[in-house]
C-alpha cells in the first residue's frame, strides 16, 4: 500500500501531468512539421532543383542485382531529417523566447505595482507612533 501511495503522490503532481501534456503536444507538433517538409518544402527543394525528390537521393555502393539488394547510404532522408529538427528547434527557441518577454514584462508590471502601492499600514501606523513618541517626549 505503501509503493502505491508514493506512485499516485508522483503521478499525480503538477510536473508530471504538465510534461505528459507536453509529450501529446510535442507529438503532434512533430507531425505537423513533417508534413511540412514532406508535403511542401521539399517539393519546393524538388522545383529550384529541377524535379529532384529530396528523399530518393542517394549514393549507390552496389546496384541491386537478382541475388543482391541495392546498397546505397540514402543521405536524401537524412537531410529531410535535418530540415525537419531545424524547424522544430527554431519553432520551440521561439516559443521560449515569447514565454521569456512576457515573463519580463510581467515581472516588471509587478515591481511598478509594488512601487505604486506605497507604504504599507503597518509602516504608516509605525510612523505614526514614533512621531506621537517624539512629541510626547
Amino acid at each position: 500500500m505503501k509503493m502505491w501511495k508514493e506512485f499516485k503522490d508522483f503521478a499525480f503532481k503538477g510536473n508530471v501531468i504538465d510534461m505528459a501534456v507536453g509529450v501529446v503536444i510535442g507529438s503532434a507538433f512533430g507531425k505537423i512539421v513533417t508534413s511540412l517538409v514532406n508535403d511542401i518544402i521539399t517539393p519546393l527543394i524538388g522545383l529550384i532543383t529541377g524535379g529532384t525528390d529530396l528523399k530518393n537521393l542517394k549514393y549507390v555502393f552496389t546496384p541491386a542485382t537478382e541475388e543482391v539488394a541495392e546498397s546505397a547510404l540514402n543521405y536524401g532522408m537524412f537531410l529531410q531529417n535535418i530540415i525537419d529538427f531545424l524547424i522544430i528547434a527554431f519553432s520551440i527557441f521561439m516559443f521560449v523566447k515569447m514565454i521569456n518577454i512576457a515573463k519580463k514584462k510581467f515581472e516588471k508590471k509587478e515591481e511598478i505595482v509594488e512601487e505604486a502601492k506605497g507604504p504599507s499600514a503597518e509602516d504608516l501606523l509605525t510612523e505614526i507612533r514614533d512621531l506621537l513618541k517624539e512629541k510626547n517626549q
